[in-house]
């Protein structure tokens, strides 16, 4: 652990001391009773069913309420909220209605979050990325939205947003804070986290930071020592730390002005046991056992100015919210080894990808009569410029770059050009309010614009591959949308929803050049058209807080689905024999399918208990091919029973998924899961003679059950499959104190 890194833990520890220490004070000057974290959207008035920040009928709305009582502190818990939604450890993404990577929308206060993969050496991912700690909501949106997101959004949208000032600080105060430890053994981690506000007349200020440190997650691989046939998680290390900041001016007439800044670092050590004697154990082993070592680090930034607008009287806008933004996203993977054949001796591989963000969003909603109707207009821009770099740095023991035992070797060069790109989206839609509101109509159009330029690199000039500069890439999409919203009583709504939806190819996918004369090749496609999608949704939201749930159904449709495949030599354009083990190249699958279902429901009993459910379930294939996608999740289900008081509670719940058997290679075992069941009980207290405070634990998988996440399996590979192993019998306790 770093010095910084220690004193930021003591810092921590004293912030949290201090606040102990005032706690019997502000207990007696702060009356008032404290409400619970959690952002209010606003609504304007005679537009009760929209708003810039209120979600669709297609988003479940998650409060950081919710987030403490599922104990959801980090992206791999996201799929206790809803079993619709599920982590991919393997490419760190978000998978919603059987899409994953960047096809779905990762948002951080309105911000998109880069989903990078340098497409060769394994840096990969951006969701993790964020600490879940500083979150006040999360907004899951099911099935893509067009009119309001553009390219990325094709399963689904993530939309996060941090906490502000004004959470931590009731009607009547003028400072708050929030302080919270945990430790999960899963990873053996200990987490501090503090939050602090104050207030002077209009001027509201945040601090936030927060600490974690922690090992390899643990698995059920029985299997150690070195070498391929090991199933025991690698031994690793981590530290990750977050600062936030934010300063907000209320000005009157309904105008938040206000500036953030953040930022992210996870550095994690690993010792690649599995890998010190690849690809073959004994004496012609490539690395001396015990030297292979591998860093991966992550780290984003940024920098943004916000407005926001809450209308009066007859303002000729009845909100207005605007973001103007800076963003880097940093993702490294350093490797050193001994290597033990030719060429013998030290192996050093830096592999770095980043992509920088410079960008604006503005979104404008205006409520006006016109005839006999109500109509809402949603409207905004928003449009960046990115910079995407990437480069493979290192050293070995070759004799000059020519020589032809070093083949496999490619090191201080870059797989693709420095990247130039520039994005642009303007949309519109219109909530029609007929029948006294009963019947909502809601048009949508949005168009999205993309270039995408490689610049001239010196690093990529000395590609063994280089044969010149790639094309650019340009394209524009219209996207509409129409939906139907109806109540059919007070507490039911019916909806039926038709979007489309694209994703433009990254820059990984359009120019990435992997490989070497004489061994393999892969390689990207300048060529490739955009993702598009049309996509079905029906389905019903019932109920209230008491008694209430969903069911949907839903059925996309996909062109020009981007994947990696084997192509010949004539179809790369290059010599026949070049590349004896193999070419692979980005391209377009002309049709992909996915549909599937839905449904969620709880009911809380007027004696303290509480009971709750959901099932979900998704099927989808190359209809060309004929051919089973693997980003497709096993049917999975959650039900739970609690139970509450104004002091304590206690929830169990039971997670159950089907085996995956239908796979894009079904000759193969290794992408088939077998089904599973598991138990958890967690349980909170708040004790009356310490106000504020939150002391919560929970036990999962109580029965120790042996079980594989389907999505975390890669498509190939020499990993044996128990490496990927979920957590066998695991716990977690954390504490927080608000003031």
């Amino acid at each position: 652990m770093s010095n910084i890194s220690k004193r930021f833990w003591l810092g921590c520890a004293a912030v949290g001391a201090l606040n102990a220490s005032m706690m019997t004070s502000a207990a007696a000057q702060e009356a008032d009773q404290q409400a619970p974290i959690e952002l209010k959207p606003i609504v304007v008035e005679g537009a009760k069913k929209t708003g810039i920040d209120t979600p669709t009928v297609l988003t479940e709305r998650v409060t950081r309420a919710d987030l403490q009582e599922r104990q959801v502190d980090r992206i791999e818990d996201i799929g206790r909220l809803d079993p619709g939604i599920n982590y991919n450890r393997t490419s760190d993404s978000i998978n919603i209605r059987g899409l994953g990577d960047n096809r779905v929308l990762t948002t951080i206060d309105g911000i998109r979050v880069p989903w990078l993969d340098d497409g060769a050496r394994g840096v990969k991912g951006g969701i993790s990325s964020i600490d879940f700690d500083t979150l006040s909501t999360l907004d899951i949106i099911q099935g893509a939205d067009s009119s309001l997101f553009g390219s990325g959004a094709l399963g689904g949208v993530i939309s996060l947003r941090t906490l502000n000032p004004e959470d931590l600080l009731t009607e009547g105060k003028n400072w708050g804070s929030l302080t919270k430890g945990s430790y999960d053994s899963a990873d053996r981690s200990w987490n501090i986290n503090q939050a602090l506000a104050a207030r002077a007349n209009n001027t509201y200020v945040l601090f936030q930071g927060g600490y974690r440190a922690g090992k390899e997650r643990e698995n059920m691989g029985d299997i150690g020592g070195f070498g391929v046939t090991r199933t025991e998680k690698n031994l690793a290390e981590y530290d990750q730390n977050n600062l936030l900041f934010k300063l907000h001016q209320h000005v009157d007439g309904g105008h938040r002005f206000g500036f953030t800044a953040e930022r992210f670092d996870l550095d994690r050590d690993i010792h690649k046991l599995d890998a010190s004697s690849f690809p073959m154990d004994g004496p012609r082993a490539t690395y001396w056992p015990g030297t292979y070592w591998e860093t991966k680090t992550r780290k984003r930034e940024r920098i943004s100015a916000t407005y926001d607008y809450d209308g009066t009287g007859d303002a000729w806008l009845d909100q207005a919210s605007a973001i103007l933004y800076w963003q880097r996203l940093t993702q490294g993977d350093d490797i050193s080894a001994i290597r033990r054949t030719y060429p013998v001796g030290n192996y050093r591989r830096d592999n770095t990808m980043e992509e920088t963000d410079v960008g604006i969003n503005a979104t404008g909603l205006k409520a006006v009569e016109l005839g006999a109707y109500s109509h809402t207009f949603k409207f905004g821009i928003d449009g960046y410029l990115s910079t995407v770099k990437q480069k493979a740095l290192g050293e070995d023991n070759c004799i000059g770059p020519n020589d032809p035992r070093c083949a496999f070797l490619h090191t201080n060069q870059a797989e693709m050009p420095e990247v130039e790109g520039g994005t642009l989206g303007l949309f519109v839609e219109d909530q029609i309010a007929l029948y006294d509101d009963r019947l909502r109509i809601t048009p949508g159009l949005r168009f999205d614009w993309y270039e995408r330029n490689p610049q001239k690199t010196p690093l990529f000039e000395e590609n063994p591959n280089f044969r010149g500069y790639p094309a650019d890439s340009s394209d524009s999409r219209f996207s509409p949308k129409l939906r139907a919203e109806w109540d059919a009583t007070e507490n039911v709504v019916l909806y039926a929803q038709w979007a489309q939806a694209f994703r433009a190819p990254s820059s990984t996918e359009l120019y990435m050049t992997y490989g070497g004369p004489g061994t393999y090749l892969n390689i990207g496609n300048p060529d490739l058209k955009p993702e598009t999608s049309n996509g079905f949704d029906i389905g019903a939201k019932f109920g209230d807080d008491r008694f209430g749930g969903s069911v949907s159904i839903y059925n996309n449709y996909y062109k020009n689905f981007i994947d990696n495949v084997s192509v010949t030599a004539a179809e790369a354009g290059v010599p026949p024999g070049m590349f004896p083990m193999g070419i692979t190249r980005y391209v377009n699958r002309a049709h992909v399918q996915i549909y599937g279902a839905e449904a969620k429901a709880h009911y809380a009993f007027s004696n303290g208990w509480k009971t709750w459910g959901g099932i979900a379930f998704a099927q989808g294939k190359d209809t060309d091919a004929d051919v089973y996608l693997n980003s497709i999740p096993a049917l999975k289900g959650i039900v739970g029973v609690g139970y509450a008081t104004e002091t304590w509670g206690t929830d169990f719940s039971m997670t159950a998924a089907a085996a995956r058997n239908k796979v894009e290679n079904p000759s193969s075992d290794y992408n088939k899961t077998p089904g599973y069941t598991l138990f958890d009980v967690t349980g909170w207290w708040e004790p009356e003679q310490l106000k504020g405070m939150r002391i919560q634990a929970g036990v999962y998988n109580i029965f120790d059950r042996k079980y594989w996440n389907a999505l975390d399996i890669p498509d190939s590979g020499s990993v044996p499959k128990d490496y990927f192993t979920e957590p066998g019998r695991t716990f977690k306790i954390s504490m927080t104190q608000r003031f």
